[in-house]
């Protein structure tokens, strides 16, 4: 059943306009009668299409429910900025696999250090790809993509989570040792090409991040987030 995003609905209706409203009629040929399904804030509308024209779908909401694909913990990735395209393809991955928020940050060893109108370009394109990640995989939610901060700001945001890791390729503890909550908040930080500073990972030690380790390979800057986010929900239950 097509899924799409929504405010929360109005009474018992649901109105769609612009490229949403596009997409049903033209693109998925749907019709008077067809089943959709809406997400707002973690919640499922279950509705049925009453009519429709070129420009605006309106739908009946007929139930609704909690997302059945959200996880159980809430895990925010704060991700080191990374050279070229790489940050795309971790929105896109780590969104398909449950991530709930992403803090991008600057560290000692980032190549790339957008600012400004650079930055806030690069960020609205982050939070479109999250959004169509969202659609394709059936989330309930579309993860949020945080300002771009440095060191300090990431760690200061990491204080609110109720388990903080810190993925050092200079070792630290298996994730399969370390005691996950099946709900509650999750934070884990992952550098740039060439990892952290030791400066930094004492930093993150010193904010009460457990320094966590994936082994003797090697693992590309875009690799390691996907595969944290995967252990994690693993770990979890969550999938």
């Amino acid at each position: 059943m097509p899924k799409f995003f929504t405010d929360k609905p109005a009474g018992d209706f649901i109105t769609v306009t612009g490229s949403d409203a596009a997409h049903m009629g033209y693109s998925l040929r749907m019709k008077i009668g067809d089943p959709v399904t809406f997400c707002h804030a973690g919640t499922d509308y279950f509705c049925r299409i009453e009519s429709m024209n070129g420009s605006e779908v309106v739908c009946r909401v007929e139930s609704s429910a909690p997302s059945r694909s959200e996880p159980t913990v809430s895990l925010t990735l704060y991700q080191a900025f990374p050279k070229q395209d790489k940050l795309d393809y971790i929105v896109q991955k780590t969104t398909e696999l449950g991530v709930t928020r992403i803090v991008p940050f600057i560290s000692a060893r980032c190549v790339s250090r957008p600012d400004g109108k650079s930055a806030e370009k690069k960020l609205e394109r982050l939070r479109r790809i999250a959004e169509e990640a969202a659609k394709q995989s059936g989330r309930g939610i579309i993860p949020e993509i945080a300002p771009l901060t440095d060191m300090l700001g990431a760690l200061k945001d990491m204080e609110k989570c109720d388990v903080k890791l810190f993925c050092y390729e200079n070792g630290g503890e298996r994730l399969s040792d370390i005691a996950l909550l099946k709900s509650g908040q999750i934070g884990v930080m992952i550098g740039s090409e060439g990892g952290f500073e030791r400066a930094e990972a004492d930093l993150a030690e010193e904010a009460g991040a457990v320094k966590i380790w994936l082994g003797e390979r090697i693992l590309r800057c875009e690799t390691c987030p996907v595969a944290v986010t995967a252990i994690i929900m693993n770990l979890t239950g969550n999938m």
